[in-house]
């Protein structure tokens, strides 16, 4: 994906409005203008209330058509205005990932009853009583639905576990019990197992839930005339499965057809374990870069800049990541809040948007705003996505070469010879470095387009300029409009 660039179209806090849908449609072409190449949607299916943000899945065949959940409509539209919303995407060559909710389901139509064990919440292998009957939310038969677009009805089997007793009004982690059932293998190994995460815990080793969300993953890719889906939460989930579905959908939409995963772990060497177990056909988002944006905002000059790469996916994998500042699960009050300090994030962004490797995705909230307040950013990534469009080419040279101040050059390509910047960022005081930009550049002038620096550098006769940051800041240098 050529200079592509990913936007995640939302944030934890979203009005329950049933705008959203709208509001993309109307932005689809400010976005193809700005080099937006793909949008990432949030849950499109009904969840077990319509101020959910979707991940409390209900049903994943309602996408906003049927009078379920006391709405039609989802907290972000109708199935109509959804299909709109893509077309006029598509209209703009923006591709559409759908966020694919696949580990659990909630809000059941009724309860039943079954024999289940209680286990330990940090050692999930660990029974703290035998087995017992409970009663649980487990029996999902979409009355408002019926049996359009599929016939399949959820029972306990086709769960693995629950988080409530509701016989005994008892909170807990309930693993069931029956023929074949365990906690699912090739998920990640924190809490000693953990495939359970939330209400109740789709069973990927049950074969005919297998078939069903094979089925759905085709299903919606053909209904939505989907480029892609991001799979969510898939550390807690069978890879086996993960693996099996993407090929699934892949035989009936191509080979084109995009996935990232969210496996969300601050550990290369567990992301390397997951890709190859998922023989490599899955991009994942770059958890260990986010960390690393974080640590060093909440360290500020004390943080060694020259770290700012180190154990990323992008390095490792470069092809394969999705790099990211902030999204809806680290940004303030959500469950994995981590959320990237405003003094760093232009940097964090600079480095993203401009460096050659890795897929960049733009958080909603870091560019429209959170709960309806305007982003201090947006300015600043209006500027890095045009200058991505128009310089961010060819091959890259690194400078991570000083504990607080570090840069790259890009040298341009064939295709833009014209092109090529040089990156710096600081996190301590001014600096300056001298890097070179090549022979061909002599005697050009460049100057810093986020307006952070005033001068102007010329560009030796070895192909070299020494360019300066401000502390705390980014600069990004290219050459003068004059000299175009």
């Amino acid at each position: 994906m050529k200079n592509g660039v990913m936007l995640q179209y939302f944030e934890w806090n979203m009005p329950n409005t049933g705008e959203l849908w709208k509001e993309l449609k109307r932005d689809a072409a400010h976005l193809h203008d700005i080099g937006v190449t793909s949008v990432w949607i949030p849950p499109a299916y009904k969840a077990h209330e319509q101020q959910d943000e979707g991940y409390g899945t209900y049903d994943l065949y309602d996408l906003g058509e049927f009078d379920q959940k006391g709405t039609v409509r989802t907290k972000y539209g109708t199935k109509q205005e959804l299909h709109e919303m893509i077309e006029e995407l598509h209209k703009y060559q923006i591709c559409v990932y759908l966020d694919a909710v696949m580990n659990h389901k909630a809000g059941a139509d009724y309860t039943e009853k079954f024999m289940a064990r209680e286990v330990c919440p940090e050692q999930r292998e660990e029974a703290k009583t035998e087995p017992y009957e409970i009663e649980g939310w487990t029996g999902f038969d979409f009355p408002g639905r019926g049996e359009r677009y599929s016939a399949f009805k959820w029972h306990w089997y086709h769960f693995s576990g629950v988080d409530y007793d509701v016989s005994r009004k008892k909170e807990g982690i309930f693993q069931i019990v029956g023929e074949g059932k365990a906690w699912s293998e090739g998920v990640d190994g924190e809490n000693g197992n953990y495939d359970f995460l939330m209400c109740a815990d789709i069973d990927f080793d049950h074969p005919d839930v297998i078939q069903e969300m094979k089925n759905w993953g085709i299903w919606v890719a053909r209904e939505l005339n989907l480029d892609g889906m991001r799979l969510d939460a898939i550390k807690h989930i069978n890879d086996l499965f993960v693996k099996n579905f993407l090929e699934a959908v892949r035989a009936d939409q191509g080979d084109q057809f995009y996935a990232v995963g969210e496996y969300w772990k601050n550990d290369k060497e567990t992301l390397d374990e997951y890709l190859s177990h998922v023989e490599y056909k899955i991009d994942l988002f770059d958890v260990p870069l986010h960390y690393n944006f974080y640590q060093a905002s909440q360290e500020g000059e004390k943080f060694d800049m020259r770290e700012l790469l180190k154990d990323t996916l992008v390095k490792a994998h470069p092809a394969l990541a999705v790099t990211f500042v902030d999204n809806h699960d680290s940004q303030k009050n959500s469950s994995l809040e981590s959320q990237v300090k405003d003094w760093f994030k232009p940097l964090a962004y600079g480095l993203i948007l401009l460096q050659k490797e890795g897929y960049p995705c733009v958080f909603y909230g870091d560019y429209y705003g959170v709960k309806g307040v305007a982003s201090p950013h947006h300015k600043i990534i209006d500027i890095l996505l045009e200058v991505r469009c128009k310089y961010a080419y060819g091959e890259q040279q690194d400078y991570f070469n000083h504990p607080s101040t570090v840069g790259f050059v890009r040298m341009g390509d064939e295709k833009h010879p014209e092109a090529g910047l040089a990156l710096l960022l600081s996190n301590g005081k001014d600096g300056e470095k001298t890097m070179n930009v090549g022979k061909k550049r002599q005697g050009e002038i460049w100057y810093e387009v986020t307006g952070n620096r005033s001068e102007k550098i010329t560009i030796d006769a070895e192909g070299n300029g020494t360019f300066p940051v401000s502390g705390g800041k980014l600069a990004v240098w290219v050459k003068c409009e004059e000299n175009l």
